[in-house]
């Protein structure tokens, strides 16, 4: 991994598994359904804290703390589920906004302790426009490399780690562009493969 991508603020990891359940790539999608109405209301609560957050750090510079810390959460628990989703692991997304050491699934951003300037949550998501075209073409392109994973895992039990890795830089950039554009993290994401 690139330096400027390690000791970057957001860390998204999805753990590799040897082998992958062949019939769980067709239902997976489906048993996800109590997850997509639990993050639809967790995300309208989720787009209150920013909107809340833009005004904190508008006047005091400062992003609050238990405002960061439950976004991260949703972030983290719509990031599982877009693992599960992308057939990257077989462990059912738990409901939870915490991190757990038993997760095959990690996401966290360093909180920005010196505190956000006053003018990014005003421009912050317009320079990151140009990140997060990218970020989602490269997001594209990695559905079509789930597609084809889903015959390779039915039929050998395997992910092949290159198209795993794939996956894995896409929603890492994902993860970089959104938490810029939510003022988040001050440092611009490097475009940089990692």
């Amino acid at each position: 991994m690139p330096a400027e991508v390690a000791a970057y603020p957001v860390h998204l990891d999805v753990q590799h598994q040897e082998e992958y359940s062949r019939f769980m790539p067709l239902i997976k999608w489906l048993i996800l359904l109590p997850h997509y109405i639990v993050l639809l209301v967790l995300g309208i609560g989720a787009l209150f804290a920013i909107l809340f957050s833009f005004f904190a750090v508008l006047f005091t510079r400062k992003y609050p703390e238990g405002l960061f810390n439950y976004v991260v959460g949703v972030g983290r628990w719509a990031y599982r589920v877009s693992a599960y989703l992308f057939l990257m692991t077989d462990e059912y997304p738990p409901f939870s906004l915490d991190a757990s050491p038993s997760d095959q699934v990690t996401y966290s951003i360093d909180y920005p302790a010196d505190g956000v300037d006053r003018w990014r949550p005003l421009f912050a998501w317009i320079l990151a426009i140009p990140y997060l075209i990218i970020a989602n073409i490269l997001l594209y392109l990695a559905e079509i490399l789930v597609f084809f994973a889903f015959f390779v895992i039915l039929f050998t039990k395997k992910y092949p780690e290159g198209m795993f890795k794939i996956v894995l830089i896409t929603m890492r950039w994902q993860a970089r562009g959104n938490a810029y554009a939510y003022w988040m993290t001050t440092k611009y994401p490097p475009f940089a493969w990692g």
